[in-house]
C-alpha cells in the first residue's frame, strides 16, 4: 500500500464525530511531523500547521474539517436498548441494519441499528420510511443496568458508523466511511508535504477544523487563529454518476478530476480566485469539474466573513454516497486535486493576492 493510500486508510478508519475529533488530531500530527510546524490549537479543538515559504505573507489557509457525521446516546431504555440522536445530517433511509460502535467510557461497544420488523407491521406501515425517532441501537445488553454499569454506556456518548476501508476490484476506487471530510484533511496534508520540498511565495496553513457538520463552528474559531489572506476550503464533491441522477442535479463524476464549487449555501467564491483555479488547471493540463450546492456548505462559508473578509473557494474530491455509512472515491481525483492545489498555491504571491482581495 503506497503512502497516500495508507494516509487515506488511517484518516477514514479513525473515529471522530463533531465535538470528538481528538483522535483525528493525533493522525494529523503524526503525518505532518517534520513537514510543517504546529501553529496552534483553538479552544474548540481546531488544529493548525504552518509551512513558511519564501515569504511570511500572504497567509494561505487550507481548511479541512476533521469531524464526521455520527450519533449520540440520548437515553438507555429499561430493556437495554440505545435511543440516539443524529450528529450531522443523516437520511433516515440509510440507517436501518447498519453496524455502529458506541464510544463508551468502558471501551468500544458494537451494536446495530434496528426497528420493529416489517413482518409484524400493517401493510400500510411497511410502505413508509422508518424515522430515526422510531429506531434504536441493540448492543446485546440484558437491561439498562448492564448497558450502563457493565458496558459503560452513558447518555452523551458518541456513536460512529462501522465501515472498513476497502480497495475495490478496480484498485483506483476505494470504499470507506468519513470521506467527508477526511479527504479534505488528506488534501492539505499531501499539499503541505509537496510544498515543503519546493519554493512557494507565501506561508501555507493546513488546518483541521472541528464541528463543521453541525454549523461550521471550528472554521470560525480557526480563522481567528490563522487570520488568513486567502482560504481554500478542502472538502468533498457530490458525485452524480449513478442511475437516476440528472446532469443538472449533480454533474460531477468519479475519475474526472477535482471539483470547484461555483456556489453553495454559504459561499459565493471570490471570482478572481475561482478564475485562478480555472486558468491554472488549463495551464497545467489538469482536470477540473464544477458544481453548485445550494443545499449544503463548507468551512469556506464561515472563514470568508472573518475580519474584513477573506477571499475563498470551496474545492474538493468527488464522492459517491456522502452522509451514509460508506462512500466511494477515485484515487485519480485525489492525485489531480493535490497537483492543482500545489500549482495554485505557488502562484499566490503578494501581488496576486492583493489583486484577488480587490474582489
Amino acid at each position: 500500500m503506497d503512502q497516500r493510500l495508507q494516509l487515506l486508510k488511517e484518516l477514514t478508519e479513525v473515529d471522530g464525530i463533531s465535538g470528538y475529533e481528538y483522535a483525528v488530531r493525533d493522525v494529523l500530527r503524526r503525518h505532518l511531523q517534520g513537514v510543517a510546524e504546529e501553529a496552534g490549537q483553538d479552544h474548540l479543538g481546531s488544529l493548525a500547521f504552518r509551512h513558511v515559504g519564501t515569504a511570511p505573507q500572504p497567509r494561505i489557509m487550507l481548511s479541512g474539517h476533521m469531524d464526521e457525521i455520527g450519533f449520540m446516546v440520548n437515553l438507555i431504555t429499561p430493556e437495554g436498548y440505545i435511543k440516539f440522536v443524529p450528529v450531522g445530517g443523516w437520511w433516515d433511509q440509510v440507517l436501518l441494519g447498519q453496524r455502529v460502535v458506541v464510544k463508551a467510557a468502558g471501551g468500544d461497544v458494537p451494536g446495530i441499528i434496528g426497528s420493529k420488523p416489517p413482518h409484524i407491521l400493517p401493510e400500510e406501515e411497511r410502505k413508509k420510511v422508518v424515522e430515526k425517532k422510531d429506531m434504536f441501537i441493540d448492543v446485546g445488553a440484558r437491561d439498562r443496568k448492564e448497558a450502563m454499569e457493565v458496558f459503560g454506556i452513558r447518555p452523551g456518548d458518541p456513536i460512529v458508523p462501522v465501515s472498513p476501508f476497502t480497495v475495490l476490484k478496480n484498485p483506483r476506487m476505494v470504499l470507506a466511511k468519513a470521506w467527508d471530510d477526511r479527504l479534505g484533511c488528506a488534501l492539505f496534508i499531501e499539499t503541505l508535504k509537496e510544498l515543503s520540498r519546493v519554493d512557494h511565495p507565501n506561508t501555507l496553513y493546513g488546518v483541521g477544523t472541528t464541528q463543521e457538520e453541525v454549523g461550521l463552528r471550528g472554521a470560525q474559531t480557526a480563522a481567528d487563529l490563522v487570520n488568513p489572506d486567502i482560504c481554500i476550503a478542502t472538502d468533498v464533491g457530490i458525485a452524480g454518476d449513478m442511475p437516476g441522477v440528472k446532469e443538472e442535479e449533480a454533474p460531477v463524476k468519479l475519475g474526472a478530476g477535482p471539483v470547484l464549487y461555483v456556489l453553495d449555501a454559504r459561499l459565493i467564491p471570490n471570482r478572481k480566485l475561482k478564475d485562478l483555479f480555472m486558468e491554472t488547471a488549463r495551464q497545467e493540463n489538469l482536470p477540473l469539474q464544477f458544481a453548485t450546492m445550494p443545499g449544503g456548505a463548507t468551512d469556506g462559508g464561515a472563514i470568508t466573513v472573518h475580519g474584513q473578509g477573506v477571499p475563498a473557494v470551496s474545492y474538493g474530491v468527488p464522492v459517491r454516497y456522502i452522509h451514509t455509512h460508506a462512500g466511494i472515491i477515485h484515487l485519480d481525483d485525489v492525485d489531480a486535486a493535490v497537483k492543482l492545489l500545489v500549482a495554485v498555491i505557488r502562484r499566490l504571491d503578494a501581488a496576486t493576492v492583493a489583486e484577488i482581495q480587490k474582489a
